[in-house]
């Protein structure tokens, strides 16, 4: 029996891509990826509900190094779509070698995407992965070249599939085929692809760029400032993100609120001076009800500090001077 190591997202075209060969008798092990900007929880509800086990793979230390420039660009944000694809084959590829797989898979469907799903986007992602001749997309085989696992009688070329285009139409019809009523949408969950984590990410990687890896994770809540001397202050919207400030808090950072007033949580990661703890306190003051001076709090385990500063409070225009993004 051949044995096949397959990219899968959880969406429909993975699903299918699984479910096909498994029909055809290959032996699948389905993995998925995780980072800073993508996480695995979708992905896994997807794998239970067709009755399959997925292996995750990390990949935050390549891509972040991807991200600083990748050979072939950025989508609309900061998303390195075809970089980050042959990313992954090729982690895919070294786990084929390592565990005796015969060859690579993908839902892939092409000109299913605009820019990442083209002809050229498509061989140009398999080249990059090193392991282009082990690549097979099921779903869209018979219009793309053979490759190893045709020729060599792994599949039957003859049942693997033509979809091509944007159409949904014969995806959902082959789901009825398989059972398979329950999927998620197509494309979304990348963090990479929002405009405004990609400004706060860009922002990132200009001021830390040895930014250790917790910083990539405070890079999704919160309204995000850039302060004259350099630190960041981060400050939370609503309950939850204050909530999620504060526990990802460590002894070096500084934590900013309202004193015995209503406020939301500010969080200066790992300071490099103070210089900018008063435009901090201000930036804090802006979203507390008091008028004018308003005593903001900041505290600091390591080294020790829990001082009170009476401030007066930035107008927005002030405030968002310094504003990355919310």
């Amino acid at each position: 029996m051949a044995k096949a190591i397959g990219l899968f997202s959880g969406g429909l075209d993975s699903v299918l891509a699984v479910l096909l060969l498994q029909k055809l008798g290959v032996e699948v092990l389905p993995i998925t990826f995780s980072s800073p900007f993508f996480n695995t929880k979708k992905t896994l509800a997807a794998a239970d509900k067709i009755n399959i086990s997925v292996r995750i793979l990390d990949i935050t230390d390549p891509l972040i190094e991807i991200l600083r420039n990748p050979e072939y660009g950025f989508g609309k944000n900061m998303n390195p779509c075809v970089d980050c694809h042959a990313l992954m084959l090729n982690e895919a590829g070294k786990l084929m070698e390592k565990e005796g797989f015969d060859f690579l898979f993908t839902g892939e469907v092409l000109n299913e995407r605009p820019m990442s799903q083209t002809m050229s986007a498509l061989t140009i992602v398999a080249k990059k992965s090193g392991y282009a001749d082990y690549i097979l997309r099921p779903l869209s085989a018979k219009r793309l070249p053979q490759t190893k696992p045709e020729r060599e009688g792994l599949v039957d070329r003859s049942q693997l599939l033509d979809f091509c285009g944007r159409s949904r139409k014969p995806q959902i019809a082959l789901a009825e085929e398989f059972g398979v009523t329950q999927y998620e949408n197509p494309a979304g969950g990348c963090l990479l692809t929002y405009e405004g984590y990609s400004l706060k990410l860009r922002d990132l990687l200009k001021h830390t760029p040895g930014a250790p890896l917790r910083q990539y994770d405070l890079l999704r809540m919160g309204r995000h400032f850039r302060l004259p001397c350099g630190n960041k202050l981060i400050v939370g919207k609503d309950k939850n993100e204050n909530e999620f400030l504060l526990s990802q808090k460590q002894a070096h950072d500084i934590v900013l609120q309202g004193h015995n007033i209503k406020s939301p949580i500010g969080l200066i990661p790992c300071p490099t001076d103070s210089c900018d703890f008063d435009t901090a306190c201000r930036i804090i003051a802006r979203y507390c009800k008091p008028d004018t001076r308003v005593p903001i709090e900041l505290t600091r385990e390591t080294p020790a500090l829990s001082v009170i500063k009476e401030v007066t409070k930035f107008s927005p225009e002030e405030s968002d001077v310094y504003l990355i993004t919310v």
